[in-house]
């Protein structure tokens, strides 16, 4: 604790080498690897930099995972949906020493990854369809084809967009000669629109509404607390924040036709203002140029000095980068994932990490800033960092984490592992994580047999025709879906840098009386009553593995004590802890 205390102290800035700027504004640097040591040999980068920090601590780590535990955790982790009986039969049989990385190959390169990470990055987008207000049955500021940057999410993910196009087209794909790449700019485009948005402290809100997203899901930093004063922890000032405003003030959220689809005219034949947009999509486009004055304290009636649109002085390397092309969204993109960014690459593979091992390396994924926690691996962190930029491919840098030893660890804790390091901050077994709403649903349907594997438009959560991965649900601002929020769906008005993980009693309830779950279980029960064995099939299906002797005799006493508990046997397994965590 101590030592740690002082690698804080120090890495603020506060001791001996004051000059030197804060951790996570020196750009990444590729370290030499560890020595691999006797205890824990290995050949891989990543475990040579976290096994020389387990030895340090004289922790020893846990064995290889069992193939079972390994095929669930794999295709769960990488496409949110569990393997097949099919899957687990043939996976189980190969004794091809590489079969492990045939099938991450395999599941990297299904259309399920896409929609998978996804998932995850909608919420870091705020993505959302309505807004938080709406008056009467006006639905003109809402968005019914918001579909199409999500649908655009998961083509990027599933064709491995370079990082820094997926970046740049997000921002600004209308000034990067990409019009197949339009619907990227939902990102901007799907934002909030608040109430009474011509007058000028609204629009200074919606500004600081697209910082605030942009910084802190890019740069991982909390720019938009500079909007009234300066930073008052990180090294960012109030001209920061409005010169990097005055970018959004220069930008117009548009309903643009859709492809194929001319604008609509009025009754003398001129092009409507404004397209309904039921036949749109929603991105933005430049608008006025304008630079910002400061709005001391916030107040946007008081005006300080004009500022130049641009980009973080602190990230700037021998003078502040000032914009001068249009509104700026071209040069925000280009700095952002420029080479000497020391922020962009260490943000999203941090983000990656927490995907693939279920806790980030930096437990605050969205501030690195001094308020924001220490990575607890930093020169793992640097080294992934170097690798991504030099590859800019996602698929890339899962595979790597992937093939680590560390990702293949037994999830159980041995007693000196729960002893001396409880949380796994250490990472000497795989952490062992409850699955999301998307995951656990997207199972249970599967399991059923009733996935529908179309995308497309939204459909409501609770509408009982919706048999699509959840991925694909509608995403309220205005009323976020009771089902989504009771378990952890992240707030859609704001950017959400991570889940919550609540067990709470009203997720129980719905388990056990939901029409959805009865339904699934019921149909479910169903097939496993017709199978020549029914209790292999629940639990291959539901827990990807088959009943051990002393679970099949209690399913079979339980099945006996009453004429048809085929569906209460379901309910039980979907219930169970086995389900709703992964391992």
């Amino acid at each position: 604790m101590v030592f740690r205390c002082m690698l804080l102290l120090s890495w603020l800035g506060v001791l001996a080498n004051a000059e030197e700027p804060f951790w996570a504004f020196q750009a990444p640097q590729r370290p030499s690897a560890p020595e691999s040591g006797k205890s824990m040999p290995s050949s891989h980068r990543t475990d040579l930099f976290l096994n020389a920090a387990l030895e340090a601590k004289q922790l020893a780590p846990q064995s290889e995972s069992t193939d079972q535990a390994y095929l669930r955790r794999l295709h769960l982790v990488l496409t949110g949906l569990p393997p097949s009986a099919e899957d687990q039969a043939d996976f189980l049989a190969d004794d091809d020493p590489n079969k492990r990385q045939r099938l991450a190959d395999r599941l990297l390169a299904s259309y399920g990854f896409g929609e998978r990470l996804t998932s995850f990055w909608l919420p870091i987008a705020r993505y959302a369809e309505d807004q938080a207000h709406e008056v009467g049955n006006n639905k003109s500021l809402t968005y019914p084809n918001a579909h199409r940057y999500r649908q655009w999410v998961i083509d990027a993910f599933n064709h491995d967009l370079p990082y820094d196009h997926f970046v740049r087209y997000q921002l600004a794909a209308d000034l990067l000669e990409a019009n197949a790449h339009r619907d990227a700019l939902g990102f901007l485009g799907l934002g909030p629109k608040y109430y009474n948005r011509g007058q000028l402290e609204v629009k200074a809100d919606e500004w600081e509404d697209r910082v605030d997203t942009v910084t802190r899901s890019f740069l991982g930093l909390t720019v938009a607390c500079a909007r009234c004063h300066d930073h008052k922890y990180d090294p960012i000032s109030k001209e920061d924040y409005h010169a990097m405003a005055g970018v959004f003030a220069s930008t117009e959220m548009l309903n643009e036709p859709l492809p194929g689809r001319e604008p609509e005219k009025d009754k003398d034949g001129k092009t409507k203002k404004g397209a309904a947009p039921a036949h749109t999509r929603h991105i933005v486009k430049e608008g006025k140029v304008q630079d910002l004055n400061v709005f001391i304290r916030g107040d946007v009636n008081r005006k300080g000095d004009k500022v130049q649109r641009g980009f973080l002085t602190a990230l700037s390397k021998e003078k502040p980068i000032t914009f001068k092309e249009g509104s700026g969204r071209k040069e925000l993109a280009d700095a952002l994932v420029h080479p000497t960014n020391p922020l962009t690459d260490r943000v999203m593979v941090n983000r990656l990490w927490q995907e693939v091992f279920g806790r980030p390396l930096v437990s605050t994924p969205s501030n690195f800033g001094a308020l924001g926690e220490l990575p607890t691996h930093p020169e793992l962190l640097d080294d992934l960092a170097v690798e991504f930029a030099q590859h800019r491919s996602i698929k890339h840098t899962v595979r790597a984490m992937l093939e680590s030893a560390a990702f293949q660890r037994e999830a159980t804790a041995g007693p000196n592992l729960s002893e001396h390091d409880p949380a796994n901050e250490w990472l000497g077994r795989m952490n062992r994580r409850k699955l999301s709403f998307e995951m656990w649903r997207d199972t249970l349907l599967s399991a059923s047999g009733s996935l529908d594997p179309r995308g497309g438009q939204s459909l409501e959560i609770e509408d009982e025709n919706n048999q699509r991965r959840t991925v694909y649900a509608r995403i309220s601002r205005l009323d976020l879906n009771d089902v989504l929020e009771q378990f952890d769906y992240p707030d859609p008005n704001i950017h959400a840098s991570h889940r919550g993980d609540t067990t709470t009693t009203t997720q129980k309830l719905y388990l056990l009386n939901h029409p959805f779950v009865i339904a699934q279980a019921t149909l479910l029960g169903q097939q496993a009553k017709d199978a020549d064995d029914g209790i292999a099939l629940l639990y291959q299906r539901l827990l990807s593995r088959l009943p051990e002797a002393r679970e099949r005799h209690r399913a079979r006493t339980f099945l006996d004590s009453s004429e048809d508990r085929w569906a209460a046997l379901t309910q039980v397994l979907i219930c169970s802890n086995e389900m709703l965590f992964l391992d």
